[in-house]
């Protein structure tokens, strides 16, 4: 059907003390190629153009009404006067994405003639952070955005030096170290403080704010770019155009671009549409809560929305991906995806969670585990999109009820990695018989050990309505065989995914047992700063 779209317009953001305005740019070009070939700013590097290095990081703002919208406290966390500021990888993000936003690179920080340097720079030479220098501007501008978030949100404090590590876990060194970066980043709140000037970035996103809708057009270029800004002109879109390629944060897509070289006709950003965004807690009649994630939530937010009511995800939640790419990133995208080895869907699918669909008008849900076909395929149909993620809430623990929620996530490098499996578990136990607790409920899920994100029926089979003891895990255990039987690839081999997958089973025993239940300390290999730990699946 015929959609009216309004007029093309140029791509419209601040940048370097001005609006900037681009009429010709392909819209899949990256912000990093714009940087450095276009605006001639070669301070953001080229490393890996798949957003694992971090070389190529640079600051977004937005103005900080959109964090208050979604209220988490990861966006509040994220605000500095009048803006919200967040690090993004600059090889993964379109140009158009930057539309009504400001972006900030390592060359506004200390600008040419300044005389100083950022106390962030200072901090690195005076500690000897940087050796060859090609990862230095990334690692100044994730260290930027905790140095402005610790002075706005903070009273300019240093935070914990885990703290700082996780804010830098999107950067990678391999030649200077990570310590002295580490105390260049304590270092940098004891020097003289410099702040960001708010001012002129707000008033120029005021003023970007009463643009129209970005229809982007661009001569020459065989794609169109699109960004609605409400629900109901997405699914108009959509539904007009259901062969078109619809985009999150492009942490995906970028790499289809980056290393794949593929071309689309339409793009359609679900970016801008502030709804998709919302996240909202909604009780129920029965005292019951479902916790609802727009699907344009960013995995910063979502996560935190879930870590902050179940803090078992804490620790998943620091493990997926970067700080850059969840920043970029989105939860619903990372669901749609049905990557097998997403860290997103073994979590949503052990609480139960459904995914809510829209094809123009028209809504229907679909359980997340009933929600996957096949390998990188799902239920989505052409001009359908996911509109939001419920996920039911756990009951109160209460006398005779106790409710475990634990996530574990299995990889070779701790931070920053793919998981070579995400195994999550929900078990409800009666507790009315303290000394012999059965379980009522269990859902059991991992991913990267099939084609798809799945439970294991058989192994909850072997729990549920049972006695939570040790025959019954072992017999979980066993049945683990007969759900799954993984591959072997670079990342692990079918063998240990298999034993890996009935050892965290036996961990959650460990620390559930009735009789004799390992505390945390003997659960971790380290206990960091600020509770930061670090997991070991055997």
């Amino acid at each position: 059907m015929p959609v009216d779209l309004p007029a093309p317009r140029p791509i419209r953001f601040f940048h370097q003390g001005a609006i900037r305005e681009i009429t010709d740019a392909s819209p899949t070009r990256s912000v990093l190629d714009w940087l450095r070939e276009d605006a001639r700013c070669t301070g953001t590097k080229e490393g890996c153009n798949e957003g694992d290095c971090g070389a190529c990081t640079v600051i977004v703002a937005e103005l900080a009404g959109r964090a208050e919208a979604t209220g988490t406290d990861s966006a509040r966390a994220a605000v500095v006067g009048p803006l919200l500021l967040r690090t993004v990888n600059a090889c993964l993000r379109f140009l158009p994405t930057l539309d009504g936003k400001a972006l900030l690179t390592v060359e506004d920080l200390s600008p040419p003639g300044a005389g100083t340097l950022h106390p962030v720079q200072q901090a690195l030479v005076d500690h000897h952070g940087s050796q060859c220098g090609f990862c230095t501007p990334g690692f100044v501008m994730s260290l930027t955005a905790t140095y402005e978030h610790r002075q706005a949100q903070a009273g300019g404090r240093c935070p914990p030096r885990a703290e700082l590590a996780d804010a830098l876990a999107g950067n990678l060194c391999r030649c200077t170290g990570y310590r002295p970066i580490l105390e260049a980043g304590e270092r940098m709140f004891e020097l003289p403080v410099q702040r960001l000037d708010t001012a002129p970035i707000a008033a120029a996103l005021h003023m970007l704010s009463g643009d129209p809708a970005l229809h982007y057009a661009p001569a020459g270029h065989p794609t169109t770019f699109h960004a609605p800004r409400s629900v109901q002109a997405l699914a108009t879109l959509h539904a007009a155009a259901p062969d078109a390629q619809l985009m999150a944060g492009s942490t995906d897509i970028g790499l289809w671009v980056n290393k794949q070289f593929r071309r689309f006709d339409t793009l359609i950003a679900t970016g801008e549409v502030a709804e998709l965004q919302r996240i909202e807690c909604v009780g129920h009649d029965d005292g019951s809560h479902t916790l609802r994630l727009g699907a344009a939530a960013s995995l910063e937010d979502a996560w935190s929305a879930l870590a902050a009511r179940l803090p078992s995800l804490n620790d998943v939640w620091r493990r997926f991906a970067s700080p850059p790419v969840r920043h970029a990133g989105t939860l619903g995208g990372n669901i749609a995806n049905g990557s097998p080895i997403g860290d997103g869907a073994p979590v949503l699918m052990a609480l139960d969670a459904t995914v809510l669909l829209q094809h123009g008008e028209r809504q229907r849900r679909v359980p997340l585990d009933r929600f996957y076909l096949g390998y990188m395929k799902n239920e989505r149909q052409p001009g359908e999109f996911l509109r939001t993620l419920e996920v039911p809430l756990p009951a109160p623990d209460s006398a005779s009820r106790r409710t475990l929620v634990r996530a574990w996530k299995v990889s070779k490098r701790h931070d920053s990695d793919i998981s070579a499996l995400l195994g999550a578990v929900l078990l409800v136990l009666d507790t009315t018989d303290p000394v012999a607790p059965v379980v009522a409920e269990v859902r059991i899920s991992f991913g990267g050990m099939a084609a798809t994100v799945c439970r294991a029926p058989q192994a909850e089979a072997a729990l549920r309505g049972r006695s939570w003891d040790e025959a019954g895990v072992r017999r979980a255990m066993a049945a683990l065989h007969a759900d799954y039987q993984p591959m072997s690839d670079l990342r692990a081999s079918a063998r240990y995914r298999q034993r890996v997958a009935a050892n965290l089973l036996w961990r959650l025993w460990l620390e559930s047992r009735p009789d004799g239940a390992l505390p945390a300390e003997q659960l971790i290999v380290w206990h960091g700063e600020a509770g930061r730990q670090v997991v070991t699946a055997d």
